[in-house]
């Protein structure tokens, strides 16, 4: 095996190992050292990709970008929030990441309340998410409030039930959220789906 391509695996071993033991541990509960041995690999590698257990959380961030760009540029994504299908496109991306990125999701809370760097960097990926949907809410009327506000509103009402009620089912949550948005957006009842 190539000297590149065995760095590469080993990076993506590191990577799969943290988000295993932030899914049982959380973060802040994970060493560097659990990583490797839970990686199989030697103790010091770890270091050769990453600076610090929180770099290693920026490489999940931006693992967690990509995801989203890749659905903002799929087919199906609408962009017009007085259209309850765009919302409903948006929650049900929204619920789908928060549910199988769980542990990068509360990894980044965690680094967020014991760093203040890594809590800009979280702030400033959150607002460059917030960034791209500002658009969605041209076509709204009579916005509750101002569009940031608006998306910041949104956003917290839909990351509680993702991290609260684990048991609800996807269609059920996505279908919630989509009526409560498109009301608070619209001022109406969002249309019965056929």
């Amino acid at each position: 095996m190539k000297r590149a391509e065995q760095a590469s695996e080993t990076r993506a071993a590191l990577i799969e190992a943290a988000k295993r033991l932030f899914a049982t541990r959380g973060y802040l509960n994970t060493k560097v050292t659990d990583i490797t041995a839970a990686a199989g690999r030697a103790a010091g590698s770890f270091y050769n990709h990453f600076a610090g257990k929180e770099e290693l959380l920026k490489a999940l961030l931006d693992e967690l970008a990509a995801v989203s760009d890749r659905f903002a540029d799929a087919e199906g994504h609408m962009s017009d929030f007085t259209d309850p299908d765009a919302i409903r496109y948006h929650v049900a991306v929204y619920w789908r990441m928060q549910r199988e990125h769980a542990p990068t999701m509360l990894a980044l809370r965690q680094a967020a309340l014991v760093s203040e760097d890594f809590a800009r960097t979280l702030e400033q990926f959150r607002r460059a998410q917030a960034a791209d949907l500002a658009d969605h809410l041209a076509r709204v009327q009579n916005l509750p409030a101002s569009v940031e506000t608006t998306l910041t509103l949104m956003s917290a009402m839909m990351e509680a039930p993702a991290q609260l009620l684990h048991e609800l089912p996807e269609e059920e949550a996505v279908e919630a959220a989509t009526r409560f948005i498109y009301r608070a957006l619209n001022g109406r009842d969002h249309p019965q789906r056929g």
